[in-house]
């Protein structure tokens, strides 16, 4: 499928913000047994919207196929987004007096790995995940979770069956969804009049600051700032009163979202906010079109280093078969002959081949045995851990590399 018109504004989508060419869906792993079958690539380009400055892709899959079944995502292999979760539900319970017996809903919550704080602190929680996957390790944990994919029918029916929430989470979801007024529209639907719902995702500024464009792939529709997602809540009767700038995902927002009627006071953090986008020339296309070039100047100095190590008959392996990764693997056409393996913690990746690249996934135990000389760190938001998890590299002499923002060895 092929989107033409903005999907917040609908004006014609016809300005490139970056063409990262052909790539096969970022999480979709090649099983051993399925080797010899092709597999389906879609451009991966996006585009800006001149009118309302909403970075998106085209939809050439439908969610239905993306998330369904077996996801290959857990979120609780990574001890840093627990450690983020946990402190989450403090600092929410904190702020909102979310008594004992209050409803705490997240819109993707994936195998519980958020909820399960708030669950064991007694309030009554629902998660909404629609890989089957996912909603079943959430269930192992006690987490009440709701096999659907989230829109304004969907949050009416929950609220109708769960009542209404004082909390929703939405983490790294508002990318995910090709409708993103029907899935706004189910915010309204579910949150309490005096409820509030936060919404984090990376944010799109420290992309263009940082050059991340490895976090472009088919299951991110949407790229995001307060401005353009602003005007997507109003259009849904929310509004944005608090923001909080995060680490995470190397560098992120968490939006704090009410009704419009609610008695909830806008933080000078807001104004502040959107004055810095506006400095930093996001409501201006100029901005947008530098960003290409540094992204072809990436691509080479990767293949620079990769090329160099080849030569030197150095051995190189990638930490973290990440979607950002195979983003990244995929636009500088890297395979096997350049990194011989990856391992990831995650048991549903083990065993396969990178799509598209179809570079071996291996156990973590695997870097050990093969003892690479350079060991690429792919999801490089997580960098610092996994240096100390993976710092037995040292004893041989081994040493890590991450590609963004630049190529760096250390």
């Amino acid at each position: 499928m092929k989107k033409t018109a903005c999907r917040a504004c609908g004006a014609p989508l016809t300005r490139s913000f970056v063409d990262l060419g052909m790539s096969p869906l970022a999480n979709s792993f090649v099983p051993l047994d399925r080797t010899e079958e092709g597999e389906t690539f879609y451009p991966l380009h996006a585009k800006i919207c001149e009118v309302c400055h909403l970075v998106q892709l085209a939809e050439f899959e439908e969610p239905r196929k993306i998330f369904s079944d077996d996801y290959a995502y857990f979120s609780s292999f990574s001890s840093s987004w627990l450690a983020h979760a946990e402190r989450y539900c403090s600092a929410m319970t904190a702020r909102f007096g979310l008594a004992p017996g209050a409803h705490v809903a997240e819109v993707a919550s994936n195998d519980g790995y958020l909820l399960q704080y708030f669950h064991g602190d007694g309030r009554r929680v629902t998660g909404i995940e629609p890989a089957a996957n996912c909603a079943a390790a959430a269930e192992a944990k006690g987490v009440h979770t709701e096999r659907l994919f989230f829109g304004t029918a969907t949050g009416r029916e929950i609220a109708a069956r769960r009542g209404q929430a004082a909390l929703i989470a939405a983490n790294n979801v508002l990318a995910h969804v090709p409708d993103i007024h029907d899935f706004v529209g189910g915010f309204r639907e579910l949150l309490l009049p005096e409820g509030v719902a936060t919404f984090e995702f990376p944010h799109l500024l420290s992309m263009i600051r940082h050059n991340q464009f490895d976090t472009i792939y088919h299951e991110h529709f949407s790229y995001l700032a307060l401005g353009p997602v602003a005007k997507v809540l109003a259009a849904q009767s929310l509004r944005v009163f608090d923001v909080e700038r995060l680490p995470t995902h190397g560098g992120s927002l968490r939006l704090f979202v009410c009704h419009l009627g609610a008695a909830h006071v806008e933080t000078p953090a807001v104004t502040d906010l959107a004055a810095e986008e506006r400095a930093e020339g996001l409501d201006d296309l100029a901005r947008y079109d530098a960003f290409a070039p540094k992204v072809v100047a990436t691509k080479c100095a990767v293949l620079d280093f990769l090329i160099a190590a080849r030569r030197e008959g150095k051995l190189v392996a990638a930490y973290g078969a990440a979607a950002k990764g195979n983003t990244l693997l995929s636009y500088c056409g890297v395979g096997p002959d350049f990194i011989a393996f990856a391992v990831d913690r995650n048991p549903v990746k083990q065993n396969t081949l990178l799509p598209g690249t179809r570079i071996p996934v291996l156990g973590v135990e695997a870097i050990a045995e093969r003892r690479p000389d350079y060991l690429m760190i792919l999801p490089w938001n997580l960098r610092e851990e996994v240096a100390q998890q993976m710092q037995v590299i040292r004893t041989w002499g081994g040493r890590f590399v991450t590609a963004i923002p630049k190529v760096e060895v250390f």
